[in-house]
Formats: structure tokens, sequence, C-alpha cells
């Protein structure tokens, strides 16, 4: 009896508070700037906001269609990613979902790079323009959401402008691989806009007396942006965080939360908590998995101090602050310090965000936008800030993609409420929007010009950051890409100034010196890379690759099977392990490495070319033959594959189509001067056909 007085207490309550909110829409109506506003606003106006804000975004990211990959993580991740180049599949589908790529497990984002290369290949400009347009759209979707959840209008269009043209936004859109942060914020904003439909909806239920935590208010907007948020983890992980921001949409604009007795609020939010559960069961799930997938990209820093690692998350939240304030000296790359970072300056951030904690705690009641966006900002953070160390890097200006909408939040609706009563309020505000916008605007179109390649890109964060071994390293990398081995070396050496024990220094400038013929120098660089880290894949390979060139097949091959060891899936290293093994008569065993490289490798024209002189000396002349064919298809200049195609042919009886290949061979051989091939070749014309497999190693 008494729950049932209770509940009947609730719904007594709630109903008041929905009136309560009704007489504050009135008021804000009488300011011109409220909830009103979104069921009154004209169908083309919407439109024109609509249509202004994908000419924003094109204004500063339209340039991308010119641009170029780069060197980092692109190679990997995309162009040089058979998983990625091989087009979009069934069988590509079915591999994204069941295996980790590259380290991460991003099924979605994986598949949108595969129809990218359906529909674009290698040009970049298309990729590109998928990133142009996923951000547009999120764009779109934020303001709708925005003037959905708040029904202000023009405060939404604002904060939808500010994130779509900040210059922080300019790596998660000009960046191809970062094509999870598009994604994934497409889903956020299409689950923000599922969710306000189904608040709305639910409001209705909760009339008739059912709490949120009862699935028959569940409608089916409520499954919807279930849906979205399950593929948005699938685009990228970061969205854990999102039960998180609806639970504070709850409480404002939402306003969801119970008035009255402390056992009516207690119960209200236990039910909107529990409304939460397949949320946060999905999350749960996913941080699993991540944890699972991504041991070598997310790493917690046990070599750190505990003051370290504080430290430097309370030092980046200040910075991401910072440079959404000043979005001056953006760089792609920001150095992590070597040391405990100043005390100084971690007190002098603690004290910042300790200020701002307690400044929107006190407003909550008369500002409760300040608390939400401020906690949005916080919250959303916590996957990327430093308390887990990411990578090279101390932050990333992609990491602000979502977080920092709460900081637009709460100085938009803060602003707005703040000046509701002043009387050229409009004059005032929209002066100083159009002034922050074009400040944007152009800055973002600067900052986007920097990432037209990777020489480019990097030039420019060695102008922010000049001792940093990273930038030094990445930026040789792009120029010996060019050609331009001296100047690579140059900065090879750099990087290993300011970091001697950097390996990967090491193996790139190993590499460039082998390149111009320093086999000695570039194998102590190797060799010092091992020392700092044995572990080296690319050290173990390069180092054999340099050992087989001076005929030490043995150590050569030690090195090669070391490299395999520690990255199954090195096709290079397979290859030449092949190589090695085939040059010493082993060709059982060599084929097992030629055989990995054409699975890893989908386009190597040569691992099927030896593969097939392999299969020849075991007389599989039907899989050689198979083998031959695909190299021609791709390189028909091929001398040594139309003479090899040749034998293989006789050895099956069928002459005249041997003596075709061979007529084919002994032309490319002659006007290629391989005079030893042509004159083999001159060899077998004049006698009979021979079905022997081919004399020469490969």
């Amino acid at each position: 009896m008494k729950l049932k007085l209770i509940e009947k207490l609730f719904s007594l309550t709630h109903a008041a508070s929905a009136t309560s909110r009704g007489t504050e829409s009135e008021t804000l109506i009488s300011n011109e700037a409220g909830p009103a506003e979104a069921t009154s606003q004209p169908r083309w106006r919407t439109i024109a906001i609509c249509l202004g804000l994908a000419a924003m975004v094109w204004a500063v990211f339209g340039q991308t269609l010119h641009f170029d990959f780069i060197n980092y993580d692109d190679p990997a991740y995309v162009y040089q990613n058979p998983v990625i180049t091989q087009g979009l599949s069934l069988a590509g589908l079915g591999w994204v979902f069941s295996h980790v790529n590259v380290g991460t497990w991003f099924p979605l984002t994986d598949v949108s790079h595969q129809l990218d290369w359906q529909l674009y290949g290698a040009n970049a400009g298309g990729h590109h323009l998928t990133n142009v347009v996923l951000h547009a759209g999120t764009a779109i979707l934020l303001f709708l959401a925005l003037r959905k959840l708040t029904g202000w209008v023009w405060p939404a269009t604002f904060a939808t402008a500010v994130f779509a043209i900040h210059p922080l936004r300019v790596e998660s859109v000009a960046w191809v691989v970062e094509r999870k942060d598009v994604l994934s914020g497409l889903f956020f904003m299409l689950t923000l806009c599922a969710w306000a439909r189904y608040v709305q909806k639910r409001d209705q239920d909760a009339d008739r007396g059912r709490f949120a935590s009862d699935p028959r208010s569940w409608t089916l907007d409520y499954y919807l942006a279930l849906a979205f948020f399950a593929l948005g983890l699938l685009s990228k992980s970061m969205l854990v965080t999102l039960p998180f921001v609806l639970l504070l949409l709850d409480y404002w604009p939402l306003n969801r939360q119970a008035s009255g007795v402390p056992y009516s609020r207690l119960r209200a939010w236990l039910s909107l908590i529990v409304e939460k559960v397949p949320f946060l069961l999905l999350s749960a799930a996913i941080c699993v998995i991540t944890i699972q997938t991504q041991k070598n990209a997310v790493v917690i820093a046990q070599s750190s101090t505990f003051f370290w690692r504080i430290g430097n998350a309370m030092l980046a939240y200040t910075d991401y602050l910072e440079h959404m304030v000043y979005p001056v000296g953006l760089t792609v790359a920001y150095a992590h310090s070597g040391t405990n970072p100043s005390l100084w300056n971690v007190g002098l951030s603690a004290l910042i965000l300790v200020t701002i904690s307690a400044g929107v705690l006190i407003a909550r009641r008369k500002h409760p936008c300040l608390l939400v966006g401020w906690l949005w900002y916080l919250g959303m953070f916590l996957p990327v800030i430093d308390i887990m160390q990411a990578g090279q890097n101390a932050r990333a200006d992609r990491y602000t993609y979502l977080p920092q909408i709460g900081l637009y939040i709460m100085i938009t609706w803060g602003a707005a409420e703040v000046c509701a009563h002043w009387r050229h309020r409009r004059v005032v505000l929209g002066f100083g929007a159009v002034a922050i916008l074009a400040g944007l605007l152009a800055g973002a179109y600067v900052q986007t010009g920097y990432w037209k390649d990777s020489v480019t890109l990097w030039t420019r964060a060695l102008a922010c950051k000049s001792d940093y071994s990273f930038v030094h390293n990445t930026l040789g990398s792009a120029l010996f890409n060019q050609g331009k081995s001296a100047e690579a070396i140059l900065h090879f050496e750099r990087a290993l100034q300011f970091e001697p024990d950097n390996p990967e220094a090491h193996v790139n400038l190993g590499i460039a010196l082998a390149t111009q013929g320093k086999q000695e120098e570039a194998i102590q660089q190797y060799e010092q890379a091992l020392h700092f880290n044995p572990y080296s894949s690319a050290a173990h390979y390069n180092l054999g690759d340099m050992l087989a060139t001076q005929g030490k097949q043995e150590e050569a091959i030690h090195h090669f099977e070391r490299a395999l060891q520690l990255r199954p899936d090195y096709a290079d290293a397979h290859y030449d392990l092949g190589l090695a093994l085939a040059s010493q008569g082993k060709w059982s065993e060599a084929i097992q490495h030629f055989e990995p490289v054409l699975h890893i490798k989908l386009d190597d024209t040569d691992a099927r070319y030896i593969l097939g002189v392999a299969l020849s000396t075991h007389q599989k002349w039907v899989e050689a033959i198979e083998l031959y064919e695909r190299v021609l298809q791709v390189k028909p200049d091929f001398a040594e594959a139309h003479n090899c195609l040749g034998i293989a042919l006789a050895s099956q009886g069928k002459l005249a189509e041997a003596r075709t290949q061979f007529q084919k061979a002994l032309t490319l051989a002659t006007a290629q001067g391989n005079t030893p091939l042509a004159e083999s070749i001159r060899t077998r014309l004049k006698s009979s056909t021979s079905a022997s497999p081919p004399s020469q190693n490969p």
C-alpha cells in the first residue's frame, strides 16, 4: 500500500516537474531564444542552416581532394594493407569482423576503407572526399540533435559551426586513417537523434505511470539508438563513454530526474541507469575486446611513476582547453615529457581544473548546462587521456573530436543564458559569433593545408617542435620515399642526437645508408637497433637482408626466422627467407614461405613467380602454370616468366603453346639485353622443346 502511494506521489511530482519545465519554456520564449524556436522553426530555415554548415565544412576541407596519403599510419592501415586494397568482398567482410587488423579491431572502419578502395583505388582524393562527407554529415546531425534536445536553434547552430570548422578538427578529417573519428562521430550523432525521439515518446508513457526501466516504454527509437551505438563502437572504441553522456543529457536539457523527496529522486535516477544497462553492456564488451586486441597500442605506463601519469593527464586536459581557445601551433605530434612534469605546471593545471569544476558545481542549479558540458568534456576524454599511454605522443588533436562538444555546449548555452536580459544581445552576440567563426574558418583552412603531403606535414611539425626525435625520424622517412637519401640521413642522424636509443631511427638510417652502398655502416645501425630493442622485427629483417646480400645465407636465415617469430605476417621476411632457402636448394622449405606471401601481400607478383619456380622443381606443373599466367597478367614483359611458362607447358605436352611462350621470352630478353637468357632460349628452340624445369635459381 505504501509503495503504491509513493508511486502515486512520484507521478504527481513528475507532472509538476513537466509543468515547471513548461513555465520555464514560456520564460525563455519571452527572451526570444528558447525552446519554442524548435517547434516554430520554418523547415526552409532548418534546411538553410544544414546547407550552410555543409558549405563551411567544404570551404575548409574541400582542398583535401587534391591531397596525398601521408607516411604515418596510412601505409599500414590503408594503401599497403592487402585487407583493404583487395576492395569490398564477402571474404574481406568476413575477415575484418573475425580478425585483428594491424593491432586494432575497428571492423566497420575497415569496411569503409575497403569500399573506398573499390570506388577510388589508390586515388587518395577519393578517400579524403569520404572523410569530408562524413564530417559534414556528422555536423548536420549534431545540429539536429542539439536542436531536438534543447529546443534552442541559434545556440545549436553556433555550437555546431564551431565543432565543424575548429582547427582541432583538421587531424580527424584531413588524415585518411582517421576515418574512425568521422565515422564513429556520425553514429554518435545518430544515437543522440534517436535518443531524443525516444525520450519524447517515453515521457508520454511516463504520464501513464511507467518508469524508464519498464521495457514497455522502450520504443523503436530506443533500439535504433542502441543499434547506432553498436555501429559506432565497431567504428571506434572511444564511444564507450556514450552511456555516460546520455545520463548527463537526462539531467540537462531533458530534465528527466524527479524533484521532491530524496526517495523519488533516487528511484528516478536508478530507473534511468537501468535504462542504460544495454548500452553499458555493449561498452563493457568493447572494453574487453580493446584490451585484448590493442595490447601494443594502449599500454599502461608501468615504468612511469604515478605522479608522471596523473601529472601528464592534468596537463593534457588544460592543453586541450588552451588549444580550443587559442588554436595556434597545432601539429601532428606532441612529445611526452621525458621526466616527471614540472610540479609548478601540474599544480597550475590542477588549480585550473578544480576551479572550473567548483564553479560549475556551484552554478549547477541556475545553469545546469555548465555542469553537463564540463562533465561531458572530462568524461569523454578518459579513454585517451594520459593515465593510459597510447603511442608516441602525449596528446593528439584528433582526440578532441567528440569530447570538446561538451565545452561548446557549456560556453554557448552558458553565454545565451547569461546574456538573456541584455538589451542589445542580438547585435553583440551576432557580431561576436561571426568574428569567432571567421577566425576559426581561416585558421582551419591554413592548418588543413599542412596535410597536403608527408614532407609538408612533418616540416610543419618540425617548425612547432624542433627537438622531437619522432618528428625528425618521420620527416626523414618522407624524404627517403621521395628519393632524397642524403637529406633523409641528416634527419635520421638528428633524431638519434635527441634520442640515441631510438631503434626505429637506427633502422631507417641503416636502410638509407644501404641505398648508398655503405653496407658495413648499415649493418652497424641494424645491430644498434637490436641492442636497444632485441624484439624489433624490422631490425632483424633488414639485417638479414644485408647479410644475404653479402652471401652470408645462414646468418641471414637466422634473422629472417627471428623476424617472423616476432611478426608472423611479415610478408617481406617470408619472401626473403624463401629466397635464401631456395639458394641453398631447400625448395620444400622455401615453398612454405612463398605461399604465405600470396595471402599477406595479394599483389606480390615476384612471390607468385618464385613459387611457380619452386613448384616446377617438384613437377607440380598445373599449379606452376596458373601462377605464371597470373604473373604475366600483371607483368606481360616479364621474360623469365614467359620462359618458365614455356617449360611448364612443354612438360604437359603442349608444345605449340610452349613454343609461343619461348618466342615471347626470346623477344623480350633480347630487347632487355638479357643475353644469357636469350642464348638459353635459342638453344632450347634449336633442339627439341625441353620439359625439364629451369636450371637457374630465382
